[in-house]
């Protein structure tokens, strides 16, 4: 994309952050951001943003790391998280309820989200509990891969249809970008 974050992409007349964190702020109690680099060029979210603890940029487990040390220990009173990647600007209204949903009807510990026959590990449902074995994982294991990790658990999986948007559709080019600002035009409900 040439640098710069995604997050501050416009679609639709705003920001993917402001959209995704409209569509996620009713679903949940609290919201942070993680951030790669300098948290300061997120100072005008007004969110709480986190870094990774884990060093050499470890990818999204050491987001989700970061967030689940943040419950830990900023709202111990939080037992699960959901995490959703900053560049999805059409996220689902009943995300976290079908989440937990998914998570619960198949007896798991974590729950992903999935459309169009392909599931999206970054968009799921985690226990705080799992913090002290995620931490293990990417540190000591150097596990990077979401999958990779949450495949060591039941997990549940919540499906969405892909009409008349996939509500996971990232953005990761300019030519996504523009699609996304289209599709939002074209749907301003989505």
């Amino acid at each position: 994309m040439g640098g710069g974050d995604k997050t501050r992409i416009r679609v639709g007349g705003t920001t993917i952050l402001e959209r995704v964190r409209a569509r996620i702020a009713p679903q949940c109690s609290r919201l942070v951001l993680n951030a790669a680099g300098d948290a300061a060029r997120f100072a005008d979210s007004g969110l709480a943003v986190i870094a990774d603890s884990v060093p050499d940029h470890a990818g999204p487990l050491a987001g989700v790391l970061a967030g689940l040390d943040w419950a830990a220990s900023e709202a111990p009173e939080i037992a699960w998280l959901v995490s959703v990647p900053g560049d999805c600007p059409f996220l689902p209204r009943d995300l976290v309820a079908r989440l937990h949903q998914a998570c619960v009807a198949a007896g798991g510990q974590i729950a992903c989200a999935a459309s169009g026959e392909r599931r999206h590990p970054v968009v799921s449902l985690w226990p705080v509990a799992l913090r002290a074995d995620l931490r293990r994982a990417v540190s000591e294991e150097g596990v990077r891969k979401v999958d990779q990790w949450s495949a060591r658990y039941r997990r549940g999986v919540a499906e969405w249809p892909v009409t008349p948007v996939d509500p996971f559709f990232n953005v990761n080019t300019p030519e996504q970008a523009a699609e996304a600002d289209r599709i939002a035009a074209r749907l301003p409900e989505i």
